[in-house]
């Protein structure tokens, strides 16, 4: 009842409505048109079903209520992987999202899992781009910080900031990100001279 509760709340009462016609199998007598044109529909259906829960998952995330966030992108999730199969580089973001909502509700083993099923998707992906492997990187940096690795955080934070400048130039806010990220872990080493640096740099 608990789950069912924190799933309407966060996300059902929103996308309740638009799975009836989702959920709702075609005739069986239809020509070949009428059900070419019913699976684009559904697809269709699909992809805004994704954006408006993936939105809802981030604004949540946005708020500090990683707890009411964690349902909206386990559909945005699920939804994703109906429409693009679960290998797709499209899922990251979903798997990225839900990393962070878990790490944020404490629950640092769930946040590993995702983050590695992100990992392996962008490793499996030659034709990745720098955008999306930035966002993994700074992922790993803050989980590894999360869990108290500061060495590892760093040489993840490190990856970020290089595909963000290589990407968006070095000074643009993309790059201030992991400029940020990197000073609070020198800032919780104690090298405050670093990390005062990097704050200017920010």
């Amino acid at each position: 009842v608990s789950h069912q509760k924190a799933d309407w709340v966060s996300i059902h009462e929103q996308i309740c409505q638009l799975l009836i016609p989702i959920r709702t199998s075609l005739p069986f007598l239809l020509s070949e048109k009428e059900r070419k044109h019913g699976t684009e529909q559904l697809v269709k259906r699909q992809k805004y079903i994704i954006d408006l829960t993936y939105g809802t998952a981030q604004q949540f995330v946005w708020d500090g209520k990683h707890k009411e966030a964690i349902p909206a992108a386990l559909h945005a999730l699920r939804f994703g992987t109906e429409v693009y199969g679960s290998n797709s580089v499209r899922l990251v973001p979903a798997y990225l999202l839900l990393a962070e909502a878990s790490a944020g509700v404490g629950n640092l083993p769930e946040a590993s899992k995702y983050l590695s099923q992100a990992q392996w998707i962008v490793l499996g992906t030659p034709d990745c781009s720098a955008a999306l492997q930035c966002k993994l990187h700074r992922s790993l940096g803050l989980f590894c910080a999360a869990e108290g690795n500061f060495e590892q955080a760093l040489y993840h934070l490190a990856n970020d900031i290089y595909l963000a400048s290589s990407t968006f130039g070095l000074k643009s806010i993309e790059t201030s990100g992991g400029y940020f990220h990197m000073a609070n872990v020198f800032f919780r080493q104690n090298k405050m001279d670093i990390a005062n640096s990097l704050y200017a740099e920010v």
